[in-house]
């Protein structure tokens, strides 16, 4: 189990982290967290659920490489110039959906941190995190997340563009962010094979 996700019997996933993988899961998911911004400044019970849902959000798309990974338009393909039409469409989509998109996001990293938090690593040995179905799709979401951040601090375009890290010297100043983006592939593969079992 050590490094892979392993499914459970009645549903979910489990899988053993020694300390340094959780000190190191636990830190991209608060930088994570730190990237996306805080979440409402008012507590849900102090602003009117209907004004909630009809709050309009940006409508520009991140200057940040990594935050247009995380929330991208939705018309266009990526990559392309937009015309006028799919600017428009994009804005308005994006004014209705990121807030919502970035609170499920913020939802997400904060239950991996929770769970992270809730473990108990003693010494050398590993602590066996074991998530229910329903945390599963956290994990997913944000390892997820992690890796499509990573891949823009590296400017990763798609998979042919990774083949070439592999090779990198260990004296690179890239190949540590390049080992998390290969650790957390893994650990998002074997999740869902965990959870198709």
């Amino acid at each position: 189990m050590a490094g892979h996700f392993e499914p459970l019997p009645g549903g979910g996933a489990a899988v053993a982290l020694d300390e340094v993988e959780v000190s190191i899961l636990r830190s991209l998911a608060v930088q994570l967290l730190e990237l996306i911004g805080p979440g409402e400044t008012h507590g849900p019970e102090s602003v009117d659920p209907l004004d909630r849902l009809f709050a309009e959000g940006p409508s520009e798309p991140p200057s940040d490489p990594a935050l247009a990974r995380l929330f991208p338009d939705a018309y266009g393909a990526p990559g392309t110039e937009q015309d006028q039409r799919e600017r428009a469409y994009a804005a308005e989509f994006r004014r209705y959906t990121e807030n919502d998109l970035r609170e499920r996001k913020r939802q997400d990293a904060l239950g991996v941190v929770r769970s992270l938090d809730a473990l108990t690593v003693a010494g050398d040995d590993a602590a066996v995190l074991r998530l229910a179905p329903e945390d599963c799709r956290q994990w997913i979401g944000t390892l997820n997340d992690l890796r499509l951040t990573i891949a823009a601090r590296l400017e990763i375009g798609d998979e042919d563009d990774s083949g070439q890290l592999y090779g990198l010297p260990d004296d690179d100043a890239r190949k540590p962010m390049v080992m998390a983006y290969l650790w957390l592939g893994g650990l998002q593969e074997t999740l869902v094979e965990a959870l198709m079992a």
